[in-house]
């Protein structure tokens, strides 16, 4: 057991960064790693010209490597928002707008487990109409991600840093993901389970592990304190990824840290380069 025995991706919208997005996948490739992960790449539209989409299909298929996961529409993400499904008006549109962009795209090149990222709590309007706005644009998508035979995913953040997220714990993203497969009875909005964020949050990791590896779609993780790679902080991740294991999740570990101050080709060293292909 250990890192050896897991599936990585690189999450090329924190990794890499230092070089343009079409950029990226290669340098992933040249790195080791077989498969990729992206946040939403167009932070200002829903639906770029078909031009840029087939450019970045392009450059992930000549560098060789597969995507195995791609947010939906989130706003300003780095940036101040935390996700578009839940906020009225236009943020709301544009992320249904985006439902079939992304799945089309991701699909194309063989890709079916999308991330929904909930939203910020929006001052003066109700909480209640919020979360009601959500769980029908998250049934919507998770209807559309279903007739391609995909997973839709509920991410937890941490509340230091996303102060007005209200899916703060791994219990309250649980519950959205229980209330999205009532709706639509699809059965495929699973738990994103990001260790670093639930560490934040001061969650008993083993526990959370424990009590929902059955309805995680997902792993992603980073050290704490730092975001940086595993090594960096203290949290026990090879430990974490080992009871994962035996717990019954095979899927993909998403690698979403932050490189520091050297290129993100040299922050991988925690990780034996025959490690880092997909088996």
């Amino acid at each position: 057991m250990g890192f050896a025995d897991q599936r990585f991706n690189v999450n090329l919208s924190i990794l890499f960064t230092e070089l343009p997005l079409l950029e990226r996948p290669a340098a992933a490739a040249a790195a080791g790693f077989t498969a990729v992960e992206l946040w939403w790449p167009w932070i200002e539209t829903p639906t770029p010209e078909q031009s840029e989409l087939d450019a970045l299909k392009k450059a992930i298929e000549d560098a060789g490597v597969q995507l195995t996961g791609l947010n939906f529409y989130a706003g300003q993400l780095p940036g101040p928002d935390r996700g578009a499904l839940s906020v009225p008006g236009e943020e709301s549109e544009r992320f249904r707008a985006n439902i079939d962009v992304a799945i089309a795209f991701a699909q194309s090149l063989g890709c079916t487990t999308f991330n929904a990222l909930y939203g910020n709590r929006v001052d003066g309007v109700d909480p209640a109409e919020q979360d009601a706005l959500a769980l029908e644009n998250l049934t919507l998508a998770a209807q559309a991600v279903g007739r391609v035979g995909g997973t839709i995913l509920i991410e937890a953040l941490n509340q230091p840093e996303s102060p007005k997220c209200p899916i703060v714990s791994a219990p309250k993203a649980v519950e959205i993901v229980d209330q999205v497969n009532e709706a639509t009875g699809l059965g495929n909005a699973k738990f994103l389970m990001d260790l670093y964020h639930l560490s934040m949050n001061g969650e008993d990791l083993p526990s959370v592990i424990e009590q929902y590896a059955a309805k995680t779609g997902h792993v992603q993780i980073a050290d704490n304190p730092g975001r940086g790679a595993p090594g960096t902080g203290s949290l026990p991740l090879e430990d974490l990824l080992d009871q994962l294991t035996k717990a019954g999740y095979d899927g993909w570990v998403g690698l979403e840290y932050k490189p520091g101050d050297k290129p993100s080709a040299e922050a991988f060293e925690w990780l034996p380069r025959e490690a880092r292909a997909a088996r």
